[in-house]
């Protein structure tokens, strides 16, 4: 029965230690993202076109700043996923 709560404490612990990490991995992603974005594509100053108006601008940098921060989460929910299945073995 020791080995029982063992385990589950194990399995807190990676949670609340997998949470952390993903969270700050998450912050680093969306403060670094947008900045490749724009060295990436330098003829373009984004923010000066979302300032004039083009949504064709905001759309595409919204809609793939957002996209590799949903799959930077969907790779972080795995990893802390894949931590608590090992401490519940």
């Amino acid at each position: 029965m020791n080995e029982v709560f063992a385990n589950m404490g194990w399995g807190v612990l990676f949670i609340i230690v997998g949470g952390v990490a993903g969270v700050v991995v998450l912050v680093l992603v969306a403060a670094i993202l947008p900045r490749l974005i724009d060295r990436m594509t330098p003829a373009i100053d984004e923010e000066k076109e979302m300032a004039r108006g083009n949504t064709a601008v905001a759309d595409y940098f919204g809609r793939v700043v957002g996209a590799c921060i949903l799959g930077a989460s969907i790779i972080i929910a795995a990893a802390v996923l894949g931590g608590i299945l090992a401490a519940l073995r």
